[in-house]
């Protein structure tokens, strides 16, 4: 409370945005800890209204009235578990990168129009849990499929936690359903690969060498509506030696798109190097001597029965609609709660 105060009362002074590069650090700073304590701050608040509404419930002579108050506060109880989870979930964020926004990125795998129609189903259940926590998206880049659906498509996602939440998604989906693409109607199984990366700011050191880099530019192409640019303005930089490949097409300066694709290179760099560091620590204490990174996560079944099932966690549920509709709750506190050698109840 103190922390926030003081950043506040900095933010006040005349020359505050004389360093626009500093002010915008202290800006993200101070959002960074009322992520933490507004939630604790909103819950004890509305934790002493039901007491309040209770003691006056205890007081009241008229039954049906004293009745409708219990009810009112019996509702706003259950309400407020739901917060409490909420907030210790996000008690389980401790990484260093955990507060930051994300960059997530799916990719079709092979299968055609069945998988492109798999991406799409993903961008929309994710696009709905977004929506459904605040959180604000950038679509950067969108490659629309041949006939149906995405064959890739990347997105900024804004926001507190955004990171520390998604970085359970990230690995390979499988969807298997009776295909509306097949006039036999068989049964299919898709794959769809999911990338999610932190946000990282200036305070990151993050060596690149314009001599690793080939960027090339091309008219962007897509779904149509903003999606589309007329000009050549779309960014493609491929850093060489890792192979890695960032596009942007999110706006219609070229200049503005090459700082967008830039600023997530350098996210996915990063990454890469902690992987990198992950796979050494796996080859000296495992006889197994590499991490599966594109492995399977998670399982999404439509016929012959209904289930999602992550198979990292063994958290699964039959209501596979809930899921599709961004309801990721179950499966990101079970992946968090296993991090922190939490057992999933």
């Amino acid at each position: 409370m103190m922390e926030i105060a003081r950043l506040e009362e900095r933010a006040t002074a005349p020359d505050f945005w004389n360093d626009q590069h500093r002010a915008r650090e202290l800006i993200a700073e101070t959002n960074k800890l009322k992520a933490v304590v507004n939630p604790f701050k909103k819950l004890a608040t509305a934790v002493e209204d039901a007491l309040l509404m209770l003691d006056l419930a205890e007081e009241e002579q008229d039954q049906a009235l004293r009745n409708t108050v219990l009810k009112d506060v019996q509702e706003s109880l259950i309400s407020l578990r739901s917060d409490y989870e909420r907030i210790e979930t996000q008690s389980l964020l401790s990484g260093p990168l955990d507060p930051n926004g994300a960059y997530l990125s799916l990719h079709a795998g092979a299968g055609g129009t069945e998988s492109c129609d798999w991406a799409d189903m993903l961008y929309r259940m994710y696009r709905r849990y977004l929506e459904n926590n605040g959180y604000d998206v950038v679509v950067l880049d969108y490659q629309p499929g041949e006939e149906a659906g995405i064959k890739s498509v990347s997105f900024n996602v804004i926001g507190p936690y955004a990171y520390g939440y998604l970085k359970s998604e990230r690995g390979v989906h499988r969807l298997v359903r009776i295909s509306p693409f097949d006039s036999n109607a068989r049964r299919h199984t898709s794959f769809v690969s999911l990338d999610v990366v932190a946000e990282v700011d200036d305070s990151i050191e993050v060596e690149i060498n314009e001599n690793d880099l080939r960027i090339d530019t091309f008219r962007a192409s897509g779904a149509g509506g903003q999606h589309v640019n007329t000009t050549d303005s779309a960014i493609r930089i491929t850093h060489i030696p890792t192979g890695i490949v960032v596009q942007c097409q999110a706006e219609r300066s070229q200049h503005s798109n090459r700082d967008k694709a830039y600023k997530m290179l350098r996210a996915r760099l990063y990454e890469w190097e902690l992987d990198q560091q992950k796979k050494e620590m796996e080859r000296f204490y495992s006889a197994k001597g590499e991490i599966a990174w594109g492995s399977q996560i998670r399982s999404y079944v439509l016929q012959p029965y209904t289930m999602v099932k992550d198979h990292r966690t063994g958290a699964e549920t039959g209501n596979v609609e809930a899921v599709l509709d961004g309801d990721l709750d179950i499966f990101i506190e079970a992946y968090l709660k296993k991090e922190c050698g939490r057992e999933h109840s």
